[in-house]
């Protein structure tokens, strides 16, 4: 396995208070207090023993309520099984579909986590470039279609996009699923960041355009909307006739989350909408401030993402994404991702997590811009 170019940037200052951390896909907030008032009650109350291997009923419930109401689909509570994390949710996944061989067809740059889990599975996964223009980033299907070989499994689709702020249209997610199920194939759909999106209505999402038995594996987390990302609790959706599958999945592999941080999760999703709204216009609104000051700055050719908490930007002249990042760190004190972590494509680029105070984002931007023009003058 690659190392984490990422975790090793954010490992070089993860003490250092006067770094601007925007290096990793978390934001500057701390989890909600109702929500950690609920994992405090249900330690008091005792709830510290296993449970159930798929999750609490209620929580199930929870989250079946919640695809309803953001989404307006009916999914059974009994197609949810709660891991410890978006990552895990997507081991899983992969556990149950991947024989040694097996390929997967990813859209790249791409989130490397993917690809490190392909492999631990014994698969291979096969990149398919997005299309630039303009520094904007798009997916033909065709171009899908064409990476299909006799070995190929599965697609994997994470949208919005981490790290491209691309996000898939509902049509070409009919469609996919229209091909998915012509050729036998899965599809793994990783919507971290669906409600991270301008507007009143949430990103498309795959459940929208399939059947309850088609192939297809929703990946989510509670780390992104509710700023739980050290809870380590997601979710995986499958479809019917794997209940079996992923319980035994969950036994084997973690023996299920801690009760208490599912107490934590259902008070999330039952009580955390407002919020999560509250959440969703703070970051764009350090989005906009980035994407102002950025625009200004010649080296750099950023766009306005679809979607996501991310700015995938081009540097020109970099060499080095890796290097360049640890020079920002060190000169400017500002923690970012090389665009090498995520794979091919990626190399031209840094990424910028947003999910910060409009002020702290525009002291980031402040940060950059005299590096920049540091450059400039040497």
């Amino acid at each position: 396995m690659p190392t984490n170019q990422i975790a090793d940037i954010a490992d070089l200052a993860r003490e250092d208070p006067s770094v601007i951390r925007l290096w990793i896909g978390e934001g500057d907030l701390p989890t909600p207090d109702f929500i950690r008032g609920a994992a405090e009650q249900a330690m008091q109350a005792g709830q510290t023993r296993y449970t159930y291997g798929h999750g609490l009923p209620a929580l199930r419930r929870a989250l079946a309520d919640y695809h309803a109401r953001h989404w307006g689909v009916a999914v059974d509570p009994g197609r949810f099984s709660v891991t410890a994390g978006g990552v895990q949710a997507m081991m899983q996944a992969f556990q149950a579909i991947l024989e040694p061989g097996d390929e997967v067809i990813a859209p790249v740059p791409t989130w490397p986590n993917l690809g490190a889990i392909v492999r631990i599975n014994h698969g291979r996964l096969v990149p398919v470039p997005f299309r630039v223009s303009d520094g904007r980033f798009s997916l033909e299907l065709d171009d899908l279609v064409a990476a299909i070989g006799p070995r190929t499994r599965a697609i994997a689709i994470n949208s919005p996009s981490n790290p491209t702020g691309w996000v898939m249209p509902r049509e070409q997610m009919a469609e996919l699923v229209r091909i998915a199920r012509t050729r036998g194939l899965w599809i793994l759909s990783d919507e971290v960041y669906g409600l991270f999106v301008d507007g009143d209505r949430p990103a498309p999402s795959f459940l929208e355009v399939a059947e309850p038995d088609d192939r297809l594996l929703v990946t989510n987390t509670f780390s992104k909307n509710w700023c739980m990302t050290g809870w380590r609790a997601g979710w995986v959706i499958f479809p019917d006739g794997m209940s079996r599958v992923f319980e035994n999945l969950s036994q084997y592999n973690t023996t299920g989350v801690a009760t208490f941080i599912q107490q934590a999760a259902i008070s999330a999703l039952n009580e955390g909408d407002p919020g999560v709204r509250a959440l969703v216009a703070r970051t764009m609104a350090a989005r906009d401030v980035l994407l102002d000051a950025l625009a200004g700055i010649p080296e750099i050719t950023v766009v306005k993402p679809d979607g996501g908490f991310y700015l995938f930007f081009g540097v020109r002249g970099m060499n080095d994404a890796f290097s360049t990042a640890v020079r920002i760190l060190r000169e400017a004190g500002v923690g970012l991702a090389p665009g090498s972590a995520f794979g091919p494509g990626g190399s031209g680029y840094l990424r910028l997590c947003f999910a910060i105070d409009p002020a702290l984002a525009a002291e980031a931007a402040r940060r950059l811009d005299a590096f920049f023009a540091g450059t400039r003058q040497g």
